[in-house]
């Protein structure tokens, strides 16, 4: 109990005082950086470098310091210093992660550079968000880039841009919609408006980059905000101190002001996973990726101002997981890569030459390749794949007649979005067995 006490201590106070630590600057002279990043799963990868290490960071506006994941053995590469010890406490209802806070770190990203920069890396190679992601990860960024710059998003050509402050310009924007942000604890929250069963009720949400989710919400029968009788159960999701389960629907509609986004997706988190997000009284849940990738965005700290315009994803459908499988990366395989070089008739190569002129290839050769390899991670109760069979940790080797290592994890995920009726055929591998599943795509609820 005295080790929580001193760190929910020890959190409050790095909070509040972050902002009066270290800088970031942008080191040319327009005093603004474009910077890509790839979208994996609603979720912004930027390219940083620490100490001069290249790593790949999610972009999470719902983060104050940035986190390193998976630190056994890393301070050499990174020439981590000044470290001291101390816990961190995130979503989930497990026990808080054991973490090094270390100091005069020099982050670099893009042309802005940080070089007294500090950073909490975590221990446990559990926490790692990579074999769901389908890349490395190797950490987590936001407060320190979002309170130096005023930061452009382009979700749909997939760049930031980070300008100085006292150099950007707000252009007239009439088909925009602008919100003054709140912040609590050094993160950036938003008032919006949800109808539920009706009834138009007014919300509290944490800006929330870092959530590959649509809308999270904190039932609170007080108020009407309520999962209803037509929900799923699911896994939502990694936090630091262990998994997050709840349920999942729709909302009538999500309102940004004018902005209107119809039968958008939310899930209700069980109460015991977000005690500690709780502890933020008028909050009422998180707005996330999902939502956040159909506009292009402007972030302004300093200002505490947030601006939304509608992109080519704002009519996207809001689409469940109607196979109820989550998969990850699970280390890699031996793969037969035939080789299936042509040959000229005259060529004597293995080659029989009939009568008709055909060449008959009498001998492939092949050699075996590692490729990685794509196991079931969650399977949801009452999903079609659970009934048709399948099993946590099944290898999937093909589905519907494409051979899974020849595919990225997302483009396999994707197939499970797919609409209802949809016929899935897998061959999975289950110890030294190969086996064969179909099933057809259902409504979760």
């Amino acid at each position: 109990m005295k080790k929580r006490l001193v760190f929910f201590c020890l959190f409050s106070v790095l909070a509040l005082s972050s902002f009066a630590q270290s800088k970031f600057v942008i080191q040319n002279k327009k005093q603004s950086d474009k910077i890509d990043f790839k979208l994996i799963h609603n979720l912004m990868v930027v390219p940083v470098q620490v100490n001069g290490v290249a790593l790949s960071f999610i972009l999470d506006t719902g983060v104050s310091k940035p986190i390193i994941f998976n630190f056994l053995n890393g301070a050499d590469t990174l020439k981590v210093k000044n470290t001291e010890t101390l816990f961190l406490r995130g979503l989930g209802d497990g026990e808080p992660v054991e973490a090094l806070k270390s100091s005069n770190n020099i982050f670099k990203i893009g042309e802005a550079i940080n070089i007294n920069q500090h950073l909490y890396a975590i221990f446990g190679l559990d926490i790692n968000f990579a074999p769901r992601l389908g890349i490395p990860i190797h950490g987590i960024i936001g407060l320190d880039l979002f309170k130096d710059f005023i930061v452009e998003i382009n979700y749909r050509a997939k760049y930031i841009r980070l300008h100085e402050p006292n150099v950007y310009k707000y252009k007239t924007c009439k088909k925009c919609e602008r919100f003054n942000l709140e912040f609590y604890n050094d993160k950036p929250y938003i008032n919006a408006h949800v109808n539920i069963q009706n009834k138009k009720i007014p919300v509290k949400l944490l800006i929330d980059s870092g959530g590959s989710d649509s809308l999270w919400l904190f039932e609170d029968d007080a108020i009407g905000i309520q999962s209803g009788n037509a929900f799923f159960r699911d896994f939502l999701g990694h936090g630091l101190s262990g998994s997050v389960y709840g349920k999942r629907t729709k909302v009538d509609t999500f309102y940004l002001k004018n902005f209107k986004l119809k039968h958008a997706n939310v899930a209700y988190p069980d109460a015991t996973s977000i005690a500690f997000a709780k502890r933020v009284k008028e909050r009422n849940g998180s707005i996330a990726g999902n939502i956040l990738k159909r506009f292009n965005v402007i972030v302004d700290y300093k200002n505490s101002l947030l601006t939304l315009k509608k992109n080519a994803n704002f009519k996207d459908e809001f689409r469940y997981n109607n196979s109820g499988i989550e998969l990850a990366h699970s280390g890699v395989r031996f793969v037969k890569e035939y080789d299936n070089t042509t040959f000229k008739p005259n060529e004597n190569r293995g080659l029989s030459k009939a009568s008709d002129g055909v060449n008959v290839v009498l001998d492939r050769t092949y050699r075996m390749a590692l490729k990685p390899a794509y196991a079931i991670v969650e399977l949801r109760e009452n999903s079609p794949a659970k009934k048709a069979g399948l099993q946590k940790g099944d290898v999937i080797l093909t589905i519907n007649g494409k051979t899974t290592h020849q595919l990225k994890l997302q483009q396999i995920m994707h197939m499970f979005y797919g609409n209802i009726g949809k016929l899935i055929k897998l061959k999975v591998e289950r110890g030294n067995t190969v086996l064969s599943f179909n099933f057809r795509l259902e409504k979760p609820y």
